[in-house]
């Protein structure tokens, strides 16, 4: 498919009513622009938040972990990794 859009004052496009209905684009939906040596590629970025927090609980429904459970264990999992990685090795030379 080819259509024609034309750039408007501050740097406007409209997307063609067909092409926004055809891909359920709305009205703040952001997209990612890729400059292909003059090769326009627009993408549209769907939020993955809501989908990892969905495969996080998930998860931990499955393993049996209680919400308390897993924060206590990713608090133990912060402080050892700061350990090993921040912790003062003594006195600089």
């Amino acid at each position: 498919m080819s259509t024609t859009i034309q750039v408007r004052q501050r740097g406007t496009l409209t997307l063609p009513a067909d092409l926004r209905a055809k891909y359920k684009i709305k009205t703040g939906d952001i997209f990612n622009l890729v400059d292909l040596d003059g090769v326009f590629v627009l993408t549209l970025m769907t939020p993955m938040v809501p989908e990892v927090a969905r495969e996080i609980e998930r998860l931990r429904v499955e393993a049996g972990f209680s919400v308390e459970e897993m924060l206590q264990e990713l608090r133990e999992q912060r402080a050892k990794y700061n350990t090993e990685n921040y912790e003062d090795s003594g006195p600089s030379t």
